[in-house]
């Protein structure tokens, strides 16, 4: 049974470490990034992806080809983007996270502990490429209002937030990240802390087994809000 991975590209990075960690190298799909606050855009993209993969399934079956068995998707919720997916021909298999954030930092249960310790921005150099971030939108207010009145733009939506957290995986080099974000929490008057992530979250999803911390929907099955929102801890 094949597997196919299909990922946001904000965690290339990431997820390639943790392909280099398991030993797993999992043919993948990228989609495309900076969605995680347009659902409905994310939600599309990917019944695309899995509508496609049951289309090959189909082609391969009538030449008696290996099909997809599982496909593993790198993507917390987003805003309930996950709702209403099918898995049409194969087995499904997504992280119970709200976000990716969670996915880099370990474990949703981290991710909890690291936001209830201070409020937290956080961010990575995959969120810095491809991401829209408080520094891009920055960026886009200073060209259109000026620097004075975009920095007050700015703070006014940065007032829940006390640090600025750089997620280390280890899957980036921390000093060209840390140069970059050092002057972001300047410029807003956050406190700069790198905060130490972990693959470990990507590594399990990559290799399995996949318990409790994943949601499997099998095949002919349908992403419901129960399984969204960990009602229910079974397909």
């Amino acid at each position: 049974m094949q597997t196919l991975l299909i990922a946001c590209r904000t965690l290339e990075s990431e997820i390639a470490l943790a392909g280099r960690e398991a030993g797993i190298a999992r043919p993948t799909r990228w989609v495309e990034p900076g969605l995680d606050a347009r659902p409905d855009r994310l939600r599309d993209l990917l019944r695309d992806e899995l509508h496609r993969v049951s289309c090959e399934n189909a082609s391969r079956a009538a030449s008696k080809g290996a099909s997809t068995g599982r496909v593993l998707l790198a993507f917390g919720y987003c805003g309930h983007a996950l709702l209403g997916l099918h898995a049409a021909s194969f087995e499904l298999v997504f992280p119970r996270a709200d976000d990716c954030i969670s996915l880099l930092l370990g474990s949703a249960e981290r991710r909890e502990a690291v936001a209830g310790e201070t409020p937290t921005y956080f961010l990575t150099e995959g969120w810095l490429e491809h991401e829209t971030n408080v520094w891009s939108d920055y960026q886009r207010a200073v060209a259109t209002m000026g620097a004075e009145r975009a920095k007050q733009v700015m703070a006014m939506l940065l007032a829940p937030y006390e640090r600025l957290g750089v997620i280390d995986t280890g899957a980036c080099p921390l000093a060209r990240v840390t140069e970059r974000t050092r002057p972001i929490a300047e410029t807003f008057g956050l406190r700069h802390e790198v905060i130490p992530g972990s693959t470990r979250y990507l590594r399990q999803l990559l290799a399995g087994p996949w318990g409790d911390e994943f949601v499997t929907i099998p095949p002919g099955g349908t992403v419901t809000l129960d399984h969204l929102l960990r009602q229910d801890r079974t397909p």
